[in-house]
């Protein structure tokens, strides 16, 4: 298909494409939008239509694709449309920063916690906190496999009853 074959195709179009992304947005000026969208991305993929197939339905798919995406990208985002004149609403939004230094701190102490653990139990709960499986970290400090979770269970346990120490709260 030549490129003024594709564009007069295209442009017979019009009516029928804005009439859709009407229909998909329900606005005016959001229509245009994805009317001039769906025009760009269709002429500058036309090398990627195949000649003898239904033309419309290819449009109307990139249309009908573009509205989705940026459905939900808006969605992603959170957009926060405010219709107000003065855009009070959107300038006036308290900005709230978190400071992570108490998140920091507890963790100190949870390792430092660790740290008081004896080597015996310490070591196959922290490779089991790392992910491996009760298996590999039999084999690899070579013991049996009830030794090394008899081991994660006592370590567990000790470390509950430091929580329970350090912080006064009940642990599970």
């Amino acid at each position: 298909m030549s490129t003024f074959e594709f564009d007069s195709s295209f442009f017979k179009l019009e009516s029928l494409l804005y009439s859709f992304a009407y229909n998909l947005t329900k606005n005016a000026d959001d229509a245009k939008d994805l009317y001039q969208e769906t025009a760009f991305r269709a002429l500058s993929n036309r090398d990627k239509f195949k000649p003898g197939t239904n033309f419309k339905a290819w449009v109307i798919t990139i249309m009908r694709n573009i509205f989705i995406n940026n459905y939900r990208r808006k969605r992603k985002a959170g957009v926060f449309m405010d219709s107000t004149d003065n855009q009070y609403f959107i300038n006036s939004g308290s900005v709230a920063v978190t400071n992570g230094g108490d998140n920091n701190i507890l963790m100190q102490e949870l390792d430092t916690m660790l740290e008081e653990l004896d080597d015996s139990i310490r070591l196959p709960f922290l490779m089991h906190y790392y992910g491996y499986k009760y298996q590999e970290i039999a084999d690899h400090l070579e013991l049996p496999l009830g030794t090394v979770k008899s081991r994660i269970f006592f370590a567990r346990k000790e470390l509950k009853e430091k929580i329970f120490a350090a912080y006064g709260e009940r642990p599970d």
